[in-house]
């Protein structure tokens, strides 16, 4: 249906569209980009649907102020490593170098933000595997497998079949953050479900989380908005 504009300071492109399935007029302020957009039912012109968006219009504001820029990867960028902030420098040499306060890159090498996902990958890999394995041991059950996805709209997930998935983003996060989202999974081998006896068993297993999970809702969205490929 094409895009619209909120007027305003400043204007905010809306971009409408119409679902045979909705039944509600449905507002999104992406997390990733920031591009907000309107689904409407059949039946709603975009008379309405615009009017909605008026009524909406503190909300929306409120969303975008709290929308995290993207940032790109290039060399004196900081990102963070298990919650501490590193500076990427050039290097020689061909291997990737974690240090207290820098990341160093091969200079010359392949594209930068590739080779230090793939760097980023392969230290969340591991960080998984130890912490599954602690909180897989103390619950007495076995996992079949571990799984590396960059997903936005979950951090983890746990399959019947006992296939534990995490986003490689969380090596980013503090440390404790990465264990808690590994405890958690690591209880749904034994409760497919968020009941009371599901957070009981991360509380057996992990301790109190609280405040791990208020960190992935306040500050997760930094870990999305770092692009390491144009």
């Amino acid at each position: 249906m094409g895009q619209h504009i909120l007027s305003g300071n400043p204007p905010v492109p809306v971009v409408l569209r119409r679902s045979a399935r909705a039944r509600r007029f449905t507002l999104r302020v992406s997390r990733l980009d920031g591009r907000v957009t309107l689904t409407l039912p059949s039946s709603a012109s975009e008379r309405e649907g615009m009017a909605f968006v008026r009524e909406k219009e503190g909300w929306i504001r409120k969303q975008l102020s709290e929308h995290v820029p993207l940032q790109g990867i290039e060399i004196g960028s900081v990102i963070p490593f298990e919650g501490r902030p590193r500076r990427l420098t050039a290097i020689d040499g061909a291997r990737v170098i974690l240090s207290d306060n820098e990341i160093g890159l091969p200079r010359g090498g392949a594209n930068a933000g590739a080779r230090l996902k793939g760097f980023l990958r392969e230290k969340a890999r591991s960080r998984f595997a130890e912490a599954a394995h602690h909180y897989a041991g103390r619950l007495d059950r076995a996992y079949s497998a571990i799984l590396l996805k960059d997903t936005r709209s979950r951090w983890g997930s746990c399959t019947h079949d006992g296939k534990l998935m995490f986003s490689w983003r969380l090596i980013m996060a503090p440390r404790d953050v990465l264990d808690y989202v590994a405890a958690h999974e690591v209880a749904h081998l034994q409760h497919m479900d968020h009941s009371p006896a599901f957070w009981a068993t991360v509380e057996r297993i992990y301790g109190p989380c609280a405040d791990q999970r208020e960190w992935l809702r306040r500050d997760g969205a930094k870990l999305h908005a770092i692009r390491f490929e144009d």
